[in-house]
């Protein structure tokens, strides 16, 4: 078939797409990004060489769902000088050293007061870690605990020139259009500085996807999105809600150039075609891989598969974003961290996927009938359940923002205590699972969290008008 003609030319350009998109990576690697800003800009920009993106943007102050577009946010320099008059934190070496989103500043401080505002991961010594403040108006630095220990006391001239003004959120859009009006959905997020894993190895490898698959003639229209992380999908839905029942196959792609094996994180209805085709897929593919069921905390699948929209969105990843990882968010997430043999193998899971999602299309295999069937459970509904330790999550469409509530921690980019992230655990297992079809004993097994801490997380949920029992 001239389709499956198609994938082979790509596969046999395997090698080359590698270095393009390792190239490409070398090229977006020392662009400071954030959820909002000139750096969004400048990578999209540099994208659209390979395919015509199409740059949207949506002003600050605009409300999606729980959520207000914040203001925009960028930076021309950063640093601090010792009071011997060295230059010990630069943000132009490297921008993990600002807090992400830090207020302007120009004073000279005491070291007392400088130590409240710095960041150090006291476990790796000579690593940067990545630090954000998006909601909460502050100031930062980030810099390696060995060096944090050598500061001596005195007074320290601290500089933060940046801009936190209102503005937009850019995101970049691109739909090849196929026979079908039926979407394949491919997303990934370009909000995060210099770290290449998460999530450069996404970006780069949807970019070169794209230009790719440009001019393939496909059963199914894919539609590319290159997003800020959690408030860019947030607002894409959105912006997009009435269009949400043409995406019938998703995937988020993040993390996918370690040495990790590979992960698929099953959609939330868990009977999806791609739930199905997928680990068919990787077990011919791969050495060793994982099939993970769905969890509501991770990148921007929990937004898709929020309770009310339910979409058969997955996710596929290499190395867990989670503290137990070595190099999450900070600088040991480098260049020299990738591994092109995982970058050549994920795009080739990836293209694996496209082309087995398009066989089944033309032959009309019985797979797809489920997609019927599973359209039924898209909406929010709680009729015909039993009504006593039932609960009902009041905000559905995508995940409330937490922090406003005071249910989630304000600085991001590293984990909070555990006792702390337990719980915040708890409070995203509850929402995403407050449907009306699961009691707190099905939350409790499902999300492995002892029932008592269900309990207390409910509690903070009712009294921040986010969840009602149903009665």
């Amino acid at each position: 078939m001239a389709d499956e003609q198609e994938f082979s030319v790509i596969l046999s350009k395997a090698d080359k797409i590698t270095e393009e998109m390792i190239q490409l990576m070398i090229e977006l690697y020392p662009i400071c990004r954030s959820i909002t800003g000139n750096g969004t800009r400048q990578t999209l920009s540099i994208i659209k060489k390979y395919f015509p993106i199409q740059v949207k943007e949506v002003k600050s102050g605009t409300q999606v769902f729980d959520w207000i577009v914040p203001k925009e946010w960028n930076v021309s320099d950063a640093y601090v000088i010792s009071p011997k008059g060295e230059k010990i934190i630069d943000f132009k070496k490297s921008n993990l050293h600002l807090v992400n989103y830090s207020i302007p500043i120009n004073k000279k401080i005491p070291l007392k007061i400088l130590k409240e505002h710095l960041h150090t991961l006291p476990k790796y010594p000579n690593v940067i870690p990545y630090v954000t403040s998006y909601y909460k108006q502050d100031w930062g630095f980030c810099l390696e605990h060995k060096k944090f220990l050598e500061l001596e006391n005195g007074e320290y001239s601290v500089v933060i020139d940046s801009k936190l003004e209102d503005g937009h959120l850019t995101y970049g859009e691109y739909l090849i259009e196929g026979k079908s009006k039926e979407e394949i959905l491919l997303t990934c997020y370009i909000c995060h500085p210099s770290l290449c894993n998460d999530n450069l190895s996404g970006v780069v490898l949807l970019t070169l996807l794209a230009k790719y698959l440009t001019k393939f003639n496909s059963e199914f229209s894919i539609r590319f999105l290159f997003i800020p992380e959690t408030i860019g999908a947030i607002t894409w839905i959105h912006r997009n809600q009435n269009n949400l029942d043409k995406i019938k196959h998703g995937i988020v792609a993040t993390s996918l150039g370690s040495k990790e094996k590979i992960t698929f994180k099953k959609t939330r209805r868990n009977n999806t075609v791609l739930d199905q085709i997928v680990p068919k897929i990787l077990k011919t593919k791969c050495k060793s891989y994982e099939i993970s069921d769905f969890f509501p905390w991770g990148s921007d699948e929990r937004q898709f598969c929020s309770p009310f929209f339910n979409l058969p969105v997955s996710s596929i990843f290499r190395s867990i974003y989670t503290s137990s990882t070595p190099e999450y968010h900070n600088s040991m997430d480098n260049l020299d961290f990738i591994d092109n043999n995982s970058m050549k193998e994920s795009f080739l899971i990836f293209l694996s996927i496209i082309s087995e999602l398009n066989k089944q299309k033309m032959s009309n295999n019985q797979l797809l009938t489920n997609q019927k069937n599973e359209l039924k459970n898209k909406k929010y509904e709680e009729k015909n359940m039993m009504k006593d330790q039932f609960y009902k999550n009041l905000k559905p469409k995508c995940e409330p923002h937490l922090t406003k509530y005071g249910l989630y921690h304000e600085l991001g980019g590293q984990i909070s205590t555990m006792q702390r992230r337990d719980f915040e655990l708890a409070i995203q297992w509850i929402l995403n699972m407050s449907d009306g079809t699961n009691s707190l004993f099905d939350i409790s097994k499902k999300s492995k969290i002892s029932y008592s801490l269900i309990e207390e997380a409910i509690e903070s949920l009712i009294k921040a008008n986010l969840l009602e029992k149903i009665t």
